[in-house]
């Protein structure tokens, strides 16, 4: 399996994760169980799990309310991104090193 192969899955198993653990705390706090803390839905965003995040957020309509949900996860995909987009051009000798 090459590189693009496992960092493909790695985002694909993330993204995953990120909208289950949306659809999971969107249930509980409507049976007011235990809820995911709200620091590990970020952590979950800052890994890779940005887009699977917004879609949950948008899908169970869960912390919709909350600005820093609202704001918050769209600028992390927009860091994420711009971090890609970066690593990509740099040159191919940096990674030599």
């Amino acid at each position: 399996m090459n590189v693009i192969a496992m960092f493909a899955a790695y985002l694909f198993i993330v993204n995953l994760l990120g909208f289950i653990c949306m659809g999971i705390d969107k249930r509980r706090a409507i049976k007011k169980h235990w809820r995911i803390p709200e620091a590990t839905l970020f952590i979950i965003a800052l890994i890779g799990g940005s887009i699977g995040s917004i879609i949950g957020m948008r899908f169970f309509h869960h912390k919709t309310r909350h600005w820093y949900f609202v704001y918050g996860m769209p600028a992390i995909l927009v860091l994420q991104i711009a971090a890609f987009v970066l690593l990509i051009q740099l040159p191919i000798d940096f990674y030599i090193i």
